[in-house]
């Protein structure tokens, strides 16, 4: 004997592994949350703060020697 399914159930499970799916992609592409964005910022931030404090002469301006 076959094993019966209710067709309603399964049409809802199959919608919640498609927006599964889809949400899964959307986390590749989209990915990073703001406290990741807003770490990633001070750290850059800090590290060029750091390269400009040790720099042995200032950069020249526009066509200064």
């Amino acid at each position: 004997m076959a094993e019966i399914v209710n067709l309603r159930q399964a049409r809802k499970q199959k919608a919640r592994a498609d927006r599964e799916r889809v949400a899964e992609e959307n986390r590749s592409l989209h990915g990073r949350s703001k406290a990741e964005k807003t770490r990633d910022a001070e750290a850059a931030k800090r590290s060029q703060s750091f390269l400009e404090g040790h720099r042995r002469e200032r950069p020249a301006g526009d066509g200064e020697a």
